[in-house]
């Protein structure tokens, strides 16, 4: 499913009309009637129930007073509060208010202190609220009506169903201004927005459900949509079914470079995570002082000894030349976690990736390796995956967090064409971003998650699935499934969960998946 920012929505609705011959006036009404339907879902039978609704002057006010006549023949009770005169409505919206004031239905202002106080009033006895003040155009500041009315909305504790997207979120980056309605439900039309995703206006979002009013699935499915949703549907079509006889030759040779002297579970945690998701044989290389502790512990994976130029840490011409060694054998690497930072270690990873062609994962240190020249990372021989978390990203780029969640996506999609490379960025919504400016956004993933490991398993993960379907898909793959054994011990362990945890219910989403695809599940 794409995933849909303002402009490419104003865009679909412009051609529905002049292509298609839909009027506005027709999307809206189907609307109205998905919004009532999706009332009834949240209330029960609507039924002798009082409902508020907050219309704004766009679109989505007309969509709310189009609900407002459905949630009327269902015998619902409707008070209508308008935040603009009726005279500035947009023209289709002007003509649904005409049509429920012929039905009778109360429609009040927001003028005067007395129409606050009808305001407060209804809102205390309403069993629900229709949220139509603002929909996917709106980016800024609030003005002061709005987010006075959008403060009464949240103080009050209704159920709230929000009409495309919770008024007071940018439908483009999540971000929330000042305040914003904190939806039970959030009904979207045609397609989900990137606000929906990203946080804060994840948080906002409540339940979301996305309905079909009627726009041709060729223009809800367009190149130029430039988002798509990570989703069980995608995921069936990514890594093709096991034949009866495959060997452990055919699932993978993977070379993991990886772990230092105290970070000896970064390089567990990964190879292991290679072999759950799947990889028919994992070699660790690691500092040679910690190769026994780690053969020791490993029974799955072969440990190989790499030469140190300080105890515990990776470095100089015979490490090198070991790595490119094995690199030869192998068909895919992953590099960097817990590797540490000394010079001689980030030289290391520097003229390895520089002269190793084979698929390639880049994660944690073997990132920081590049913070002083990212430029560098477009002259690999490869096209290289990178799995930087938010804090990894902004020092890459030499941004702040903050400048770089203002900009999330045109940031990272440019970066990915910048350096010629596949950007998987780790937040509370994980972006899969391609040089040819496609991205990817998970639906998997949970707070639990937020945990030390977590990320060494994703990049293990993607690395070990690098054989088992197209690289390129690799990512998303990973990321899937990654999220997927993560909601499953999240399931069991709440907070409480660990990186092993996840990569332990790799086996349950990896199962999960076969199953979907077997059956036709998606």
């Amino acid at each position: 499913m794409k995933i849909a920012v303002s402009e490419e929505m104003r865009n679909i609705d412009r051609l529905a009309a002049e292509e298609y011959g839909l009027p506005e006036l027709l999307l809206m009404e189907s609307a109205g009637h998905r919004i009532a339907q999706a009332m009834e879902h949240l209330l029960g039978e609507v039924a002798g129930k009082t409902i508020c609704v907050l219309a704004g002057s766009g679109n989505n006010g007309g969509d709310a007073f189009a609900a407002a006549r459905y949630l009327t023949n269902m015998g619902a009770k409707i008070k209508i509060f308008l935040t603009c005169e009726p005279a500035h409505l947009k023209t289709a919206s002007s003509r649904m208010k005409k049509a429920s004031d012929k039905m009778g239905i109360e429609v009040h202002g927001l003028e005067e202190d007395r129409d606050w106080n009808r305001l407060h009033v209804a809102l205390k006895f309403a069993d629900g609220i229709v949220d139509g003040i603002l929909g996917t155009g709106f980016n800024g500041e609030l003005k002061k009506k709005v987010l006075r009315l959008i403060e009464e909305v949240n103080e009050a504790g209704k159920k709230v169903l929000s009409v495309d997207i919770p008024s007071g979120v940018e439908a483009d980056t999540g971000k929330v201004s000042t305040v914003a309605i904190m939806a039970n439900m959030t009904l979207t039309l045609g397609l989900p927005k990137v606000g929906h995703l990203l946080s804060p206006g994840a948080d906002m979002t409540g339940q979301l459900i996305v309905d079909d009013i009627g726009i041709p699935q060729n223009l809800l499915q367009s190149k130029q949509i430039r988002q798509a949703l990570l989703d069980d549907k995608l995921a069936v079509t990514l890594l093709p079914l096991r034949g009866k006889a495959v060997h452990k030759g055919d699932c993978g040779k993977i070379l993991v470079v990886a772990g230092s002297l105290g970070m000896t579970g970064a390089a567990a945690l990964a190879a292991t995570a290679a072999l759950r998701a799947g990889a028919g044989i994992v070699t660790l290389a690691v500092p040679a002082s910690l190769q026994p502790v780690l053969a020791g512990q490993l029974q799955e994976v072969m440990v190989q000894p790499v030469a140190e130029k300080t105890t515990g840490a990776m470095g100089g011409e015979e490490a090198l030349k070991k790595l490119l060694e094995l690199a030869q054998i192998h068909d895919a690497v992953l590099i960097g976690p817990g590797m540490g930072r000394s010079m001689e270690t980030q030289e290391l990873i520097r003229m390895f990736v520089q002269r190793v062609n084979k698929p390639l994962v880049m994660d944690a240190d073997a990132l920081f390796a590049f913070n002083s020249q990212p430029d560098d990372l477009s002259k690999l021989p490869q096209v290289p995956v990178l799995t930087p978390h938010l804090g990894e990203m902004a020092a890459l780029l030499g941004v702040t967090v903050p400048e770089l969640r203002e900009s999330l996506l045109p940031i990272v999609r440019e970066a990915a064409a910048e350096y010629q490379c596949i950007l998987v960025v780790k937040s509370e919504c994980t972006l899969v971003a391609y040089p040819d400016g496609m991205i990817f956004l998970s639906s998997q993933g949970n707070p639990g998650m937020a945990t030390a490991g977590s990320g060494d398993v994703l990049a293990g993960t993607i690395t070990g699935l690098m054989k088992q379907t197209e690289s390129g898909l690799a990512p998303l793959a990973g990321v899937y499934l990654h999220g997927r054994a993560g909601d499953i011990a999240y399931g069991e362990k709440g907070e409480s969960l660990l990186a092993g945890d996840i990569r332990e219910n790799l086996a349950q989403a990896l199962k999960g998946l076969r199953k979907k695809q077997l059956t036709g599940q998606s």
